[in-house]
């Protein structure tokens, strides 16, 4: 398809808002007036993409309502992609307009503006409480896949434990680890490294002399 199937269907849209509309006008894709007021410019594209966001950054130089249009997709994958990009066009102060095709219906998901996020108060304890309880800095910034949480600093703690000892109750690992959530960490074994022996009693699994071994490998190496 090309951007110039989406006009048809952004222009009337904007007229039935009141606006006067032309298309190519300087370097806008799209631009709407209506009694004097501030000119509403729209980019036209295909698909989202950094050269998308790169123009409608460009056109706030000229105004404050700036609007990008994509087609509107199906599917769960373009749901994300939408929420995603609707998310970084609020941050740059742009709205975000999609076409569909079948009936040229236009849906506003978010108009230009300041930026204002809302601060989420249980994100941020949640970063604050894993700052404090790694130890160390065991992971490189950037890196995928497998990392080193507090969690797991924790589990390889009370496992380490029981390979010394053998089983445990689940106090006395807290005790001498200082693994507060011993208890609720065997009793959860989120890794499969515990097996609870008796009431409050646990032990290792095969999976975790296993990992524990593999461990003491790496570290010697």
């Amino acid at each position: 398809m090309q951007e110039t199937e989406l006009y048809p269907a952004v222009k009337a849209f904007l007229e039935a808002a009141g606006y006067t509309v032309k298309a190519e006008i300087g370097p806008a894709d799209v631009m709407g007036l209506r009694d004097g007021g501030e000119p509403v410019l729209v980019e036209l594209k295909t698909g989202f993409s950094l050269a998308l966001f790169h123009q409608g950054i460009a056109r706030l130089a000229i105004s404050d309502l700036v609007y990008v249009a994509v087609p509107r997709g199906q599917g769960r994958r373009f749901v994300k992609a939408l929420a995603e990009n609707v998310r970084l066009a609020r941050r740059l102060g742009l709205g975000v307009l999609t076409v569909r095709l079948s009936d040229g219906l236009v849906e506003v998901h978010c108009d230009p503006g300041p930026y204002a996020p809302r601060k989420s108060a249980h994100r941020r304890r949640a970063l604050l409480a894993e700052f404090e309880r790694r130890r160390g800095d065991p992971n490189l910034g950037g890196l995928r896949g497998t990392r080193v949480t507090a969690y797991r600093q924790d589990a390889l703690a009370c496992a380490r434990h029981l390979l010394a000892t053998g089983p445990c109750r689940g106090a006395q690992v807290k005790a001498a680890t200082g693994v507060d959530r011993a208890t609720t960490l065997m009793r959860d074994n989120h890794y499969g490294w515990f097996d609870r022996i008796g009431a409050g009693v646990y032990g290792l699994t095969e999976t975790g002399r296993a990992m524990l071994e593999e461990a003491t490998c790496k570290e010697s190496s």
